[in-house]
């Protein structure tokens, strides 16, 4: 066989098998209507088919169940589960058992899957008890035999009524016509003192009908591991081979069946086959693995009518379904196209009030009746669960499906030519309920995330395909980005976009939104050329297609600038803010919520050239217009809070900063919640100017509370959190926590280095805070090869002229110095004072940094005089650019005065 064959016939007939010595009893079979002989009560006998299997394994939650429910008469029990799940073998050990311990029962074993092997086994039934007449072709055999089980004196049986997977076979349905005075099946059925029936069945609702209680239904589940792993090293014996076999297990998902099925296949081609090689070709890939699960190779124990194929076992109930109810058998088929675990009840439902049948037409309108509608649902996942093929999760609203069961149903799908339709089907439902990817909509994107897999690996052909397609990647990829997860992000957005490019253009507004898109994650990763490059022709297009003012521009430009700030190239990025502002403001008007975001953004690279005073009265308009047109507690008003109460840090207003950041973090506890990212945020902010006031351990509270909620919310290696982990270090640094300081500067460390590798602007600033608690601590040596490895991966991806690789400048200047390495020290200190005069202006708060600390330098190295005149000239600056209150004006005014009292002195 080279594959599944899901539409082969399952004909057979129902067999009696000869008795075993152990049974007793003899067999008068009577062919060709011959008389049978004088007639004598039969001793005691057992009509299983089957002989004990050898390699049965004990499941003693179930025969405890057996014996606790089936043990006195007139009790009715019932054995329920997928086909293959081991429901008959269960029934034919229990049988024997039975048998063993109680001699002088009859045991009787009845084929249920449809009314004339029901009937068959009647008859012979009566053959074997030698009822007067039965070989009487006029002779109604179900009333033969009924009377004979109800007749109390004939003795202790027990009936085994196999694979009752019809109600219908039992039970006529409504509106059907029956013979006159004919009884329905279920009325040969009798429940006695001396009599027991225990029934196998794939349906949960017809293994209750016949129980008459749900109560006396067992639900049977896939083997435990031990249990699975013991079935196969029988099957197997010394050709078992430990490894392997735990994970064909786990692949099998321990399925009675499924073990029995590969190890049959292993023995009948051993030794060219082994478990390893069969593992191999299951792995291979779909088809393989169907040619697998499809292959019949018999089975003594199992009903000869039946497949011992696990594809084949389950086409019996996929086909009882559709006849049933096709469309169950159509929420089969789209469930078949998620992950097995986890599907969201709610697309379900999207799903069924957005299509009709399984061609893919669109069906917009909302049919008639509502409640007509869910009730329909309803019934078709109970006809799922009911053949148990569908299960609830413990978490409310999701179900899950066997994976076996999923990949059948998928293999069914490809034979039948329904695969590409139901594929499309899924693409479509999932392109409309996959959200962008905020915070808002989180909760949703991890719902979906582990069922879009194969859908994004998967280009479609079709035009209109593609085009939702490219939607779709292009919410994942937003989703990812938020979660901090930027390669994968990128790579989505890069197959969108030449999605986009194929069958939209490369010009076209959505393109465009892409090539947008994947410029935010190139930045987010530290990209900044390539990131500038998206940029500017995102810009360029939207300029030619939408025109200068379009907001769609306007955002280009915003985007521009910010990339260039990240560049270090402050003046274009302002030239950027400007044009976008004045493009908002005319567009838009002076109070636009965008207007107000562009003013924000202004701002921001205004504070980055240390423009403060300007800053802040953009940052004070921008927190006015949008209180006015917002609210006071808005989120993007408390994003402005924050924004202001930074760049009042940033000037020295400690206690007015302080005021700001708990006003927004107040803010953002009400509204968004204490777990929100933003709120998060906010706690480290407001840690920052409590840390600057010298308010160390309200600061360290406040940081671990960011990083605890960090943690819980976005993952322990969520670039936000490893941000935290280095705020939290700062503080500990400043109170002489060195130990712990360097242990979490190293957890941040790693943590970038592992998330977005070893050359990111991040992962760079991690390794200088590394260096300044290593310097702190006396370790000069590794700090010094902590900032020369900061300074070279600044140089190689920022640029000479950066101002974060002239911060590295700085810091290695000062581990030399506190080496005695002074001449070194002053080359890296005329570096970095040169570098800001040039990149940040002379009275950038930076540039006075570096004049500040090459005085020092020059102080130590006995150049008093030079030392001095330089740190007047940096006072002097300090004072009119910070303010004569500024601590850092504070601190150079002070370390001044020190200086000429000592010179005056000596």
């Amino acid at each position: 066989m080279n594959g599944p064959n899901f539409h082969a016939g399952l004909a057979g007939q129902n067999v009696i098998a000869a008795p075993h010595a152990a049974d007793g009893g003899t067999i008068n079979l009577h062919f060709n209507n011959q008389p049978p002989g004088p007639s004598a009560t039969p001793r005691p006998f057992s009509t299983v088919p089957f002989r004990p299997d050898p390699d049965f394994v004990e499941r003693p939650d179930i025969t405890a169940w057996l014996r606790k429910h089936c043990s006195q008469p007139p009790s009715r029990v019932a054995l329920v589960g997928l086909g293959g799940i081991g429901k008959s073998q269960l029934a034919i050990q229990y049988a024997y058992e039975e048998r063993r311990s109680s001699p002088s029962m009859f045991i009787f074993w009845v084929h249920a899957s449809t009314k004339d092997r029901f009937r068959e086994a009647y008859r012979e039934i009566a053959h074997r008890l030698q009822l007067p007449g039965h070989n009487d072709p006029k002779t109604d055999a179900l009333r033969l035999v009924f009377n004979w089980l109800c007749d109390e004196n004939n003795g202790q049986w027990l009936m085994v009524l196999d694979n009752a997977d019809d109600i219908d076979v039992f039970y006529p349905k409504r509106g059907t016509s029956q013979s006159t005075g004919a009884k329905p099946l279920a009325f040969f059925l009798p429940q006695t003192d001396n009599g027991r029936i225990l029934v196998t069945s794939r349906s949960r609702d017809a293994a209750a009908r016949l129980t008459g209680s749900t109560q006396d239904v067992l639900a049977i589940q896939v083997m435990n591991d031990s249990q699975a792993q013991q079935l196969l090293r029988k099957k197997l014996g010394d050709k078992y081979e430990e490894g392997a076999a735990a994970d064909l297990l786990r692949a099998l998902e321990c399925l009675p069946l499924a073990i029995t099925q590969a190890g049959a296949y292993i023995l009948r081609r051993w030794p060219e086959e082994s478990l390893s090689t069969y593992l191999a070709k299951f792995r291979r890939g779909e088809k393989s693995k169907a040619g697998l699960l499809g292959r019949d190779l018999g089975d003594l124990r199992r009903d000869p009518s039946a497949s011992n194929s696990v594809a084949q076992t389950w086409q019996i109930t996929f086909d009882q379904i559709r006849q049933e109810k096709q469309s169950a058998a159509d929420l089969l088929m789209f469930m078949s196209q998620f992950n097995p675990q986890g599907i969201p009840r709610w697309v379900l439902e999207s799903d069924r009030r957005h299509w009709r049948g399984i061609d893919g037409s669109w069906a917009g309108n909302s049919w008639d009746d509502g409640d007509d509608r869910n009730d329909d649902f309803e019934d078709d996942l109970h006809i799922l669960r009911q053949y148990s093929l569908v299960a609830v999760t413990m978490q409310k609203g999701e179900y899950e499906m066997h994976a076996l069961v999923q990949f059948c149903t998928r293999a069914w799908l490809l034979l039948s030519d329904d695969e590409q339709k139901w594929k499309r089907r899924f693409l479509q439902v999932m392109a409309r309920e996959y959200p962008a990817g905020t915070y808002e909509n989180r909760t949703k994107c991890q719902q979906l995330d582990p069922h879009i897999e194969h859908v994004v690996k998967e280009k479609p052909t079709e035009k209109e395909d593609i085009k939702k397609w490219a939607q779709l990647l292009t919410n994942i990829g937003w989703y990812k980005a938020e979660a901090g997860i930027y390669g994968v992000a990128e790579q989505l957005n890069r197959r969108a976009l030449d999605g986009r490019e194929e069958v939209l253009g490369l010009e076209h507004p959505d393109t465009l939104t892409c090539v947008s898109n994947l410029a935010s994650v190139l930045q987010d990763q530290g990209k900044y050329e390539e990131a500038e490059q998206m940029n500017r022709r995102a810009l360029g297009g939207r300029e030619k297609v939408l025109g200068l003012e379009h907001p769609d521009t306007l955002m280009s430009v915003t985007y521009l600038a910010s990339v260039l700030q990240r560049r270090g190239k402050h003046e274009e990025a302002e030239q950027m803010n400007r044009r976008a502002l004045g493009g908002m403001e005319k567009v838009l008007g002076m109070e636009h919520p965008d207007t107000l975001t562009s003013v924000s953004n202004l701002a921001l690279v205004l504070q980055a050239q240390g423009k403060y005073e300007e800053a802040e009265q953009m940052n004070r308009r921008a927190l006015g217009g949008r209180e006015k047109v917002l609210g006071l507690e808005h989120p993007s008003t408390l994003t402005s809070v924050s924004n202001l109460a930074w760049v009042l840090q940033s000037q020295g207003k400690y206690e007015e900063a302080e005021q700001m950041n708990r006003r927004a973090l107040g803010g953002s506890e009400k509204v968004l919640g204490l777990e929100h990212p933003d709120t998060l945020g906010s706690f480290s902010n407001l840690a920052l100017v409590l840390q600057a006031q010298g308010k160390y351990e309200e600061a360290e509270q406040m940081n671990r509370r960011a990083l605890g909620g960090s943690e819980k919310v976005l993952g322990l290696e969520h670039p936000n959190t490893l941000t935290s982990v280095s705020n939290l270090a700062r503080v500990l640094q400043d109170q002489g926590k060195y130990e712990e300081a360097e242990q979490m500067n190293r957890r941040a460390l790693g943590g970038y280095e592992k998330v977005l590798g070893l050359e990111h602007p991040s992962t760079l600033t991690s390794v200088s805070n590394l260096a300044l608690v290593l310097q702190d601590q006396g370790k000069y040596e590794e700090a010094e090869q902590m900032n020369r490895r900061a300074l070279g991966g600044r140089e190689k991806v920022l640029g000479l002229e950066h101002p974060d690789t002239l911060t590295s400048v700085s810091n290695l200047a000062l581990v030399l110095q506190d080496q005695g390495k002074y001449e070194e020290a002053e080359q890296m200190n005329r570096r970095a004072l040169g570098g800001n005069e040039k990149v940040l202006g002379l009275e950038h708060p930076d540039t006075l940094t570096s004049m500040n600390n090459l005085a020092f330098v020059w102080k130590d190295q006995g150049r008093d005089g030079d030392a001095e005149s330089l740190m007047e000239k940096c006072v002097q600056l300090r004072q009119r650019v910070l303010g004569p209150h500024h601590p850092h004006t504070v601190s150079s005014r002070s370390t001044l005065a020190g200086w000429t009292e000592a010179t005056e002195w000596f």
